[in-house]
């Protein structure tokens, strides 16, 4: 699913990619940005398949050995007690196999990409791009204009979408589920549509229109996961491709954003810390740019547009959080903003959209979710709370300057429409069936204390007719890293382990950016053993709550929330049975040693320079979960690695699950017989990605790991995922 994303969320949503270990694949917010066309997002039934191609049924995946794994019952000769075998957990799936297969299907309902532009709404049909008349986007009377499979790609899939202003071109970015690497492609709108040109690893791209009614393409160009030149280019019969802008330091990255009324097009230079734009006249694409304010050290700031007024987000000044601050477009400079809007103590700006009238801030406040609607012409506030089982934000843009629509999800419940309208001052939202989990589940907000007194929240999820919580299975989650919140929106298999009666736990530890920007801080750098600190403390908070206890207790985290996961499993390992990982970052001394990786230079501001100064060096070797492997009991382990994965290489996932053996051998050996060792498994996955975050194989692996650890019967689990995923 696709929606193009506003200012401040694309602004982060490209900082992590080219600065961190931690950005999945989200088909809930793709890499798109905001601008006068009008993306349509709705529920609607498909297939997650990208393209025409079958998919094995869920009862083969669940029936699957996943190739080149590696399970710690292989090289331990030691006799595993009260272990199921493999062909008794296979009796179960095929006792339940005729049903998965012959039951009906109520599908999980994703989003294509779809953007609207004039008359046409444009978007995937198959594996074909398509546009349609607005009102007969729901049918099937369109028009196919360009078919994907002539890139002879692997199940391509379209990333985002852009109209040029006049509709005599459309550009898409195409990718594929394994791979980060992607191909933009431009097609000539005409009787019979062409495609004009192809750009490989394109990363943002825009349309602007020169003052002779030229189209003009600005895009990105991502060499090696670093993003520093700018291009722009031509089409028709003045054909041109230039490169316009390289950024020199290699810790910056640049992308593109368009402000909502298309008067200027920004080009965004950041990295985690500290940002500088500059502005390209929409109206005169081909004059040099102008400079906003040139990059301070710790000054982050974002832009739109209103009636020559620029509006600012921006850290500058006491306290660092984000405010909204404008100044005349003409005066740009720092000196002339003035201050705004300012935010409450704890209080995270998720997005900023702008309209006509009104500014509206999407925040996240001690872990509740608000709106507030600011008045351009009054001044006027209002602030509006949320239900409060939302976790999070799905930004729907659109060209009518009179509502203001987005969607609300959590982890176990699909999103839900609200429009703000802003002529009656009021917040309505969807109307019609009610999903049946808002009373059969609960959410709770809870607070853990941590070593140094710091409050941590947590979102709890469990059922609400559970009784006696303390013997019910948990999953704790934790990202921590990078300023980035929890992953919290809607995954089916999420829905189907609280109906089956587990608890879900997500610690929002320093690290994240759940509270702001000092949360981040709190959590980096020298701080990173705050966040390890607040993990800890927790899930002891919930075992003491009466959620659930060691024995049953879980951990999940992807990418650099690993960090935090293995070195709990090293500190705390009595706290946990099992743990699944993603992609994990499990070395992070020798990772962040290792300048010819692509993003070392660009991570020095959230882990440090461990090769030039010793106490970085010294103090990553506290936390770094393959530094602190040692001969003790670890709970097991399921990894799942990437074959080709360029931000978390193979290698040093390969390398901790070696050691990790050695030390399981150890302790094995030292413990003596009748010792159950804990099973690590490693699961290589082809390809290029990242995260795949909608692999069914994974979900499917990563949930029968758990059950066959825990002792639970799984043979429910896989009838209620199969009502929401199709394999």
């Amino acid at each position: 699913m696709q929606q193009k994303s506003k200012l401040f969320l694309q602004a982060l949503k490209y900082s992590i990619p080219h600065l961190g270990k931690c950005m999945q694949k989200q088909h809930l917010n793709h890499c798109n940005f905001a601008d006068h066309y009008y993306n349509r997002i709705k529920l609607k039934k498909y297939h997650l398949t990208k393209c025409l191609q079958s998919k094995p049924t869920i009862s083969e995946l669940a029936r699957n050995i996943p190739t080149r794994s590696f399970s710690s019952k292989d090289f331990l000769p030691i006799k595993q007690e009260n272990e199921k075998s493999l062909s008794e957990n296979m009796d179960a799936f095929e006792k339940v196999r005729t049903k998965l297969e012959t039951q009906p299907q109520e599908e999980y309902e994703i989003i294509n990409a779809e953007v609207k532009h004039g008359g046409f709404v444009y978007y995937q049909e198959g594996c074909c791009l398509v546009r349609s008349k607005d009102e007969e986007a729901d049918n099937e009377n369109y028009e196919v204009l360009f078919n994907l499979e002539e890139l002879k790609l692997d199940q391509p899939f379209i990333d985002c979408i852009r109209v040029a202003p006049d509709e005599k071109y459309v550009a898409a970015k195409i990718r594929t589920e394994d791979s980060e690497a992607s191909t933009c492609i431009v097609v000539k709108l005409s009787d019979q549509p062409v495609m004009e040109a192809s750009f490989p690893n394109v990363s943002s791209f825009e349309w602007v229109k020169d003052e002779e009614e030229e189209d003009v393409l600005f895009y990105t160009f991502q060499r090696n996961l670093r993003c520093h030149d700018v291009y722009r280019a031509t089409f028709g019969d003045n054909k041109r491709n230039e490169r316009f802008y390289t950024e020199k330091d290699p810790s910056y990255f640049v992308f593109l954003y368009l402000t909502k009324d298309s008067r200027f097009l920004t080009i965004n230079i950041m990295n985690k810390t500290t940002s500088e734009v500059w502005l390209i006249d929409g109206l005169s694409p081909w004059d040099p740019p102008v400079l906003i304010q040139k990059r301070i050290h710790g000054v982050l700031y974002y832009v739109e547009h209103r009636d020559d007024e620029l509006y600012i987000l921006t850290n500058v000044g006491e306290p660092t959080e984000f405010k909204l601050m404008r100044t005349a477009a003409d005066t740009p400079a720092i000196m002339n903003w003035d201050l705004f809007f300012t935010m409450k103590r704890n209080t995270k700006v998720v997005d900023l959209d702008m309209f006509k009238d009104h500014c509206v801030l999407f925040l996240k406040h001690s872990n509740l979710l608000y709106v507030n609607v600011i008045g351009l012409a009054d001044d006027s506030v209002r602030s509006l709370k949320l239900p409060p089982w939302a976790c999070g934000f799905i930004m729907d843009t659109n060209s009518d300057p009179k509502n203001c629509p987005f969607q609300l999800c959590s982890p176990i419940r699909p999103p839900k429409y609200y429009t703000y309208k802003f002529a009656e001052g009021k917040l309505f939202e969807e109307t019609g069936h009610e999903d049946p989990i808002t009373k059969t589940s609960r959410v709770l907000r809870l607070e853990a204390k941590s070593k140094d007194g710091k409050s941590v929240p947590m979102t709890i999820f469990h059922k609400t007719d559970s009784e006696d919580l303390q013997k019910k299975p948990l999953l704790v989650h934790v990202y921590g890293a990078y300023g980035m919140d929890l992953k919290m929106n809607f995954r089916p298999e999420r829905r189907v382990l609280v109906d089956d009666g587990w608890i879900l736990a997500y610690c929002h530890v320093r690290g994240g950016g759940e509270l702001g920007l000092q949360w981040h801080a709190d959590g980096r750098l020298t701080k990173k053993l705050n966040g390890l600190a607040d993990l800890e403390a927790c899930i002891k908070t919930l075992h003491g709550q009466g959620f659930s206890q060691p024995s049953l207790t879980t951990l999940t985290a992807f990418s650099a929330g690993g960090v935090l996961v293995g070195a709990l499993c090293n500190s705390n390992p009595e706290l946990l049975r099992a743990v699944t990982l993603e992609a994990p970052f499990l070395d992070v001394l020798n990772t962040m040693m290792d300048t010819t990786l692509p993003l070392t230079l660009e991570e020095l501001e959230e882990w440090g320079n461990p090769s030039s100064d010793e106490k970085h060096k010294n103090y990553i070797k506290r936390y770094c979960p393959y530094q602190n492997i040692k001969p003790q009991h670890y709970p097991s382990i399921h990894i799942t690695a990437y074959e080709n994965d360029e931000r978390v290489p193979l290698k040093g996932i390969v390398n901790y699950t070696e050691k990790l053996k050695e030390a399981i051998t150890e302790h094995a050996k030292d413990t003596g017989e009748g010792y159950q060792a804990p099973n690590v498994v490693l699961d290589i996955q082809p390809g290029g990605n990242h995260v795949i975050e909608d692999s069914h194989k994974k979900i499917t692996a990563q949930i029968k790991f758990l059950y066959e650890e825990l002792g639970l019967d799984s043979t429910s689990i896989f009838e209620n995922l199969k009502k929401y995923l199709k394999f």
